[in-house]
């Protein structure tokens, strides 16, 4: 073997040599890779806002794949755990759908049923009732005869919320019992209560009839009695 045939199989040898380097290289990068990474799994993101309140539903989000290490421990991965499930707050198109996002829907007790009336936003504690909540519902009725004062009654106390609808536009005629030629305009909010036989009947009265018709939430924790005394108010009371 002469000298140039030696010098080209120390170049070979020197080829395969930097191969063979280059090559546990590449596998000890993809390693390095996958140890950080790891194996994916299936979560989900919202394809669209949802209002806050609102049922939320498995078409309103889309499968992406994400590191499982970098998974959120509250990320959903079953869609089947948001059914029959409400929005918390208002979720944003985009976002990562994770289980506080959402909560059950208020159910029903034995001996309840529901029944929805519009409240005005504007005195209705607008923003701050949510399904769950409690309220006092209060309604103001015009006096029988002219002479009469106004009398404004709880109707119903510590009433369940079940759920709370959209804004909608409002512009009524009272009713003709009232004697008020005033009409009703702005925004109001359908809100569905869990109520007995008898308070869906109040509820449902004082909608048909009374001038307004008004909530006031109640404090977590507070007290649901109020006493019989304090449950009608005319001016009168205070003279």
């Amino acid at each position: 073997m002469n000298s140039r045939q030696r010098r080209g199989v120390i170049l070979l040898l020197l080829s395969v040599l930097c191969a063979i380097g280059v090559f546990v290289g590449v596998l000890s990068i993809v390693s390095d890779v996958e140890s950080k990474v790891g194996p994916e799994v299936t979560a989900y993101r919202l394809k669209g806002n949802i209002a806050p309140y609102q049922s939320v539903d498995p078409a309103q989000f889309e499968k992406v794949a994400i590191p499982k290490r970098w998974l959120p421990s509250t990320a959903v991965t079953d869609l089947d755990a948001v059914r029959g499930k409400i929005a918390v707050t208002e979720l944003h198109k985009g976002s990562l759908l994770q289980d506080d996002m959402v909560v059950a829907r208020p159910a029903l007790k034995p001996g309840q049923q529901e029944i929805a009336i519009m409240i005005d936003a504007s005195t209705g504690v607008a923003g701050k009732i949510t399904p769950g909540s409690r309220v006092n519902i209060y309604a103001t009725f015009e006096g029988k005869r002219t002479e009469d004062e106004p009398v404004s009654k709880v109707i119903v106390a510590d009433a369940h919320v079940l759920a709370v609808g959209k804004l909608t536009s409002l512009d009524t005629a009272p009713p003709e019992d009232t004697g008020s030629s005033a009409r009703r305009t702005g925004e109001s909010v359908p809100i569905t209560f869990a109520l007995d036989t008898k308070d869906a009947q109040r509820v449902a009265y004082a909608e048909s009839f009374a001038t307004h018709v008004r909530l006031a939430l109640v404090a977590p924790g507070g007290s649901d009695t109020i006493a019989p005394g304090d449950r009608t108010y005319t001016l009168d009371g205070d003279k």
